[in-house]
């Protein structure tokens, strides 16, 4: 297969070297709007760069990963279908509602699969807690408890365009709460505050959040999220049931150092960011959407599944802003 790849900064450049390594992947073309920028990329990697985005379309592809600006996104998904060819997008689909929904109305009159980055999906920890809560082993569903914590805030150009940090950190929780349960979320009450660097409050963005979900079976989530998680990078989900229950993220390198004398356990050196900790979950990922693009799979996120737990982060960051719960069916367009 030859897989096309639009956007070489840092995550496009963890994905160009991750379909490298996919197997039935037998050429890479890197695409930016930055032509330099990806022919080093290309040649650091042994990979094939094309001079701008019409010339990798030219060469021929039998799929397209588009890891650009999030404010690109929308319009170069609609390129993809333009030009006939299944497309994987990083979340989110677009900054806001009515540019989601294009994308969902588009690809759904059509063949041409739209795939969206939701990589805990695929991760061996959501997947195995998935299987216990589907089959009725952890009985009824309680509580859920979510939390993403970077260990160091992004740079302040990032901002003003990442959709704020509901939308960009965690819209991956709503995703896998739902993906998990099989259940709707129907009111959010959320609050954010700032104690780091001024341009998250200069951007009309908070550095750390919390909130609390309830989901239309009256199962109650907390979500929390913050730029500023000095002791590792932490992504963890607590599932709580009547029976039993699940604990996504605690292996050796999560960064939870203890305060209790008798409790230890076996520690290496702490996650430092996203793609170390779901390294093995993007490879699944990417994987997954070469067997869509070929034919041999169902879509394992279709857009409308994107547009779901956007709707549940506007809500959050609508109920931040006022200070007041917030039905999800109010944003909903």
């Amino acid at each position: 297969m030859k897989i096309g790849l639009i956007g070489t900064g840092r995550i496009g450049a963890f994905h160009a070297e991750t379909l490298s390594t996919v197997p039935g992947v037998d050429t890479v073309v890197v695409a930016d709007l930055d032509a330099e920028r990806a022919a080093q990329l290309a040649g650091k990697l042994g990979l094939d760069a094309a001079a701008g985005i019409d010339e990798m379309y030219a060469a021929g592809l039998d799929g397209v990963v588009v890891t650009a600006a999030t404010s690109a996104h929308a319009e170069l998904i609609h390129q993809a279908l333009d030009h006939g060819v299944p497309v994987f997008c990083e979340k989110p689909v677009a900054l806001d509602v009515p540019g989601t929904l294009g994308v969902v109305e588009r690809a759904g009159r059509g063949p041409v699969p739209v795939q969206i980055g939701f990589q805990r999906r695929f991760d061996a920890g959501y997947t195995t807690a998935r299987d216990a809560l589907r089959s009725g082993e952890l009985g009824w569903i309680h509580t859920l408890r979510a939390c993403t914590g970077d260990v160091t805030p992004p740079p302040p150009a990032f901002i003003p365009t990442s959709g704020g940090l509901f939308r960009d950190c965690s819209i991956h929780d709503f995703d896998i709460m739902r993906w998990l349960t099989g259940r709707e979320v129907v009111s959010v009450y959320a609050q954010g505050a700032n104690r780091g660097a001024p341009f998250f409050t200069e951007g009309g963005d908070v550095d750390t959040c919390a909130a609390l979900l309830r989901f239309d079976d009256d199962t109650l989530a907390t979500v929390t999220a913050t730029r500023y998680n000095g002791a590792g990078h932490d992504v963890r989900l607590e599932i709580c049931g009547s029976e039993g229950a699940r604990f996504v993220g605690l292996d050796d390198r999560a960064p939870m150092p203890t305060a209790e004398r008798a409790l230890s356990w076996r520690r290496t050196t702490p996650y430092a960011t996203f793609m170390e900790r779901f390294h093995d979950a993007y490879i699944a990922e990417l994987t997954a959407f070469t067997e869509l693009a070929a034919g041999h799979r169902e879509n394992p996120c279709p857009p409308a599944e994107a547009l779901e737990a956007l709707y549940v982060a506007e809500a959050c960051d609508l109920s931040r802003r006022t200070g007041r719960p917030v039905a999800v069916a109010d944003v909903r367009a």
